[in-house]
């Protein structure tokens, strides 16, 4: 260990390069002080050296040799060689500015400014002409840099990319500042746009403000501009859709920053622009809950989340590790989902008290098992089949494992009295054309009736489409134009609601709280949006043109599809929560008897794989429209 610690010490090439240009400046300063001092004498001898008189000149080569080591000394004390050439800027001016000052006082203190050694006028001459110098010394090598590049970009400018930036606040002056200063960018800011109109013709880091978000498509075309950078974190999603929607418009490719968490870490830069997500061009801001309420009833529970590898159960545990609960249960299949989701929850939350079990909501022994175990004060049930295609192939799969499967978790719950048990449902399973909606449907009748049974409070949340999802359109359309296209779109006119997985997790946790048992809750989710255009703006905001650079091939609906998704049966009305942008759809009567009875011949028809089994769902779920095809 003695023999490392020797080696790291021993001094590396670079250490040495950075000493010698210590060195070098140090000489420079020293060369600056004495020349300045000199010249302020000349200046004094009115520009002629045979009107030096001796005495001043020998008092200046007396005074000199000392002043060169105090300024030198000075120097040091303020840090004036432990700056990095190619960054200096205003911090070091002050710094100057700081030494210049004890500069000034010891000059007085110790050589009087009397007159004796050399004129006042000199030393006054020579003092502001060393300072002149010291700054310049730091700066020159700046500013050659930058001299350098700008000839550089001249030089290759018919390689380089014309880019647009939207924004002249502090993220875009960031983002400016590196296309100035970095030598790794290949791109030339050619223009900047800015909707406060006193910015309009003033310059950032050197390239013009030209206009406001509806000057864009001209610009672009003006600026022959390739790229166009979003970098207004804080924009409100109103305006960032409208000006999104111009943007698709130019055939540039389209990059931003993430979000204001950007600026808060000082982490703006070229490196941190992304794509442009669908949910970016939603038009409506995010859908805030109240965390004090969420965290006040997990906080100190057992929480169980079924399905927590899938897309929202994986986001469902984030959010929940972070509420503090006394434990979390992670109950999934798939032994490579539940491994992911365990090894990020142990990265991120050392302290969790976590358990991952791997089992299926259809074994009844299993589910009652562990609910026995570990008594769960919570459970949020996210595990299902949810692939509308694949379950029209697999009709009996999606009644074992989506409806049975949360009829016997739904069960344990009540047998061992669990508070609070939350369904994940879909905007599919109202007036469902496919048999995964359908199957969801029978789950939210399930809860419902559960709930009159128990003293477990049962509830469903039903929500749209969610972006980013394992299986959702969003990841395809990106593979597809990655891919060089074609994308598929199964109908011109289909529309969907979308929220993100965040907000989707987040009203969950909000209706856990809510919840008194029965409830179907539903999140306004804004205006619908078409598939088509979703399609072709992201298409358009790679830089590519649809049906020119990517084709759009329409493949017709899938089985059991529809154009367009309803979050409300009329039956089910609607009521206000305290957020308003989630409401409670209210219970509708129906016969716990007879539904019973309908569970088991549908237990018995699934496990018998009969050919019938949507034909008895349809008898059960009268809202349910079985395609013709598939009538028997």
């Amino acid at each position: 260990m003695f023999f490392q610690n020797q080696n790291l010490k021993k001094p590396t090439k670079s250490m040495m390069n950075s000493a010698s240009k210590v060195v070098l400046i140090a000489l420079l300063d020293v060369l600056a002080t004495a020349v300045s001092f000199f010249l302020g004498l000349w200046f004094r001898a009115d520009f002629a050296f045979e009107n030096i008189q001796s005495a001043h000149m020998a008092g200046f080569l007396s005074a000199i040799g000392p002043w060169c080591a105090i300024t030198v000394a000075v120097f040091a004390c303020f840090r004036l060689y432990s700056s990095i050439w190619a960054f200096v800027s205003t911090s070091e001016v002050f710094r100057i500015v700081g030494a210049y000052i004890v500069l000034a006082v010891l000059g007085v203190l110790l050589f009087h400014f009397d007159g004796v050694l050399m004129p006042r006028s000199s030393m006054v001459m020579g003092f502001l002409m060393s300072f002149v110098c010291t700054v310049c010394i730091r700066f020159s090598y700046r500013l050659w840099l930058t001299a350098w590049r700008k000839i550089s970009h001249a030089a290759h400018a018919s390689g380089l990319k014309n880019v647009m930036l939207i924004g002249a606040g502090d993220a875009g002056r960031a983002l400016a500042m590196e296309f100035a200063n970095s030598d790794y960018i290949r791109d030339h800011l050619a223009c900047v746009i800015d909707d406060n109109p006193v910015k309009l013709g003033k310059r950032l880091c050197g390239a013009p403000i030209v206009g406001n978000r509806y000057d864009i498509p001209a610009a672009v075309k003006r600026h022959k501009i390739s790229k166009i950078f979003f970098a207004i974190p804080s924009c409100p999603a109103k305006d960032r859709k409208e000006i999104l929607d111009i943007c698709t418009t130019t055939g540039c490719e389209v990059m931003m920053l993430p979000g204001m968490f950007q600026m808060v870490n000082g982490d703006v830069s070229v490196s941190q622009l992304r794509q442009v997500d669908p949910q970016d061009l939603l038009g409506r801001d995010p859908i805030k809950v109240n965390l004090d309420e969420i965290i006040d009833y997990i906080c100190g529970k057992v929480v169980m989340v079924t399905g927590g590898g899938g897309s929202i159960g994986r986001e469902l545990c984030r959010q929940i590790a972070s509420a503090h609960p006394k434990q979390l249960i992670i109950f999934e299949i798939y032994e490579n989902n539940a491994y992911d989701i365990q090894m990020e929850l142990r990265r991120n939350f050392p302290d969790l008290n976590l358990e991952v079990l791997i089992g299926s909501v259809r074994n009844t022994n299993r589910v009652n098992d562990v609910v026995g175990a570990y008594r769960p004060d919570l459970i949020f049930h996210a595990a299902a089949h949810k692939h509308v295609p694949l379950m029209e192939q697999s009709p009996n799969e999606a009644i074992k494992n989506n409806v049975l499967g949360t009829y016997k978790l739904a069960r344990a719950a009540a047998n061992y009295h669990v508070k609070r048990f939350v369904q994940i449902s879909t905007d599919k399973a109202v007036n469902p054309t496919n048999i995964m909606g359908a199957s969801k449907r029978l789950c939210e009748m399930v809860v419902q009736m559960m709930n009159r049974e128990s003293d477990t409070e049962f509830v469903a949340v039903r929500f749209g489409n969610v972006l980013g999802s394992n299986g959702s359109v969003i990841p395809l359309f990106k593979k597809q134009i990655e891919a060089g296209g074609p994308v598929t779109v199964t109908h011109p006119d289909i529309i969907r609601y979308f929220m993100t997985i965040p907000e989707a997790v987040s009203l969950v946790l909000q209706a856990g709280y809510y919840a008194k048992g029965g409830e179907i809750f539903v999140l306004d989710m804004g205006e619908p949006v078409k598939i088509d255009t979703m399609a072709r703006n992201m298409i358009r905001l790679s830089g590519l043109e649809p049906d020119v650079d990517i084709k759009i091939v329409y493949t017709g609906l899938r089985p059991g599809e529809k154009l367009y998704e309803e979050l409300l049966m009329k039956e089910e009305g609607m009521q206000e929560t305290a957020n308003r942008l989630i409401h409670i759809g209210k219970p509708i009567e129906m016969d716990d008897e007879l539904f019973k009875q309908q569970l088991a011949e549908l237990e018995a028809a699934s496990k018998a794989e009969s050919a019938d089994i949507k034909r008895i769902v349809a008898r059960i779920v009268p809202t349910y429209q079985v395609q013709e095809e598939e009538k028997v």
